[in-house]
């Protein structure tokens, strides 16, 4: 059960690491048109901006989940690498427990912002729902959510190579 578990799991994670790469990709593509828009055709497009803020919000809470799940995230370790085995332990339960704390309020807010602001739209996007908008806070809470969980069953996962489809993708380590 286990294997097949974190197999999914790391197809997940790759998921996630495209997505944020795809995202940052399409910002730094998104913005130098606007700008050669405003200054070199002489007229402000109006879409650039607002889609390469949601690409940054999409980036953001996704590419979030994956630092979590890769132990990249912005962690001091100063002090409790200086504590005991059972120190260090307790800490690394506190920091999951907070993680699984911040996660679900994510999930519950975030999607409760979604719900309530899905028949507004954006007023440079017409076409989107602004609802549509915020739904990174809410996914990005459920795959960190997630990842929290498998990291409470069975250990970090980032001393250990990725497998996806029966093939090593790479080390997790960082």
């Amino acid at each position: 059960m286990k294997q097949p578990l974190q197999a999914a799991l790391d197809g997940l994670y790759l998921c996630c690491i495209w997505i944020a790469g795809l995202a940052i990709l399409g910002m730094s593509l998104i913005i130098p048109v606007g700008v050669f828009a405003r200054y070199v055709l002489g007229f402000g497009a109006q879409w650039p901006e607002p889609i390469a803020i949601l690409l940054m919000v999409v980036f953001t809470f996704i590419g979030a989940a994956a630092a979590y799940r890769a132990g990249a995230h912005i962690a001091v370790a100063m002090m409790t690498d200086r504590l005991p085995a059972l120190g260090q332990k307790l800490c690394r339960w506190a920091v999951d427990l907070l993680m699984m704390a911040i996660s679900l309020f994510m999930i519950f807010y975030g999607g409760k912002l979604c719900l309530e602001t899905m028949g507004q739209t954006l007023a440079d996007l017409t076409w989107l729902p602004v609802g549509v908008s915020y739904l990174p806070v809410p996914v990005g809470g459920l795959i960190t959510l997630i990842f929290v969980l498998e990291q409470l069953a069975y250990g970090t996962q980032y001393q250990r190579a990725v497998v996806c489809f029966d093939h090593q993708v790479e080390d997790l380590g960082v």
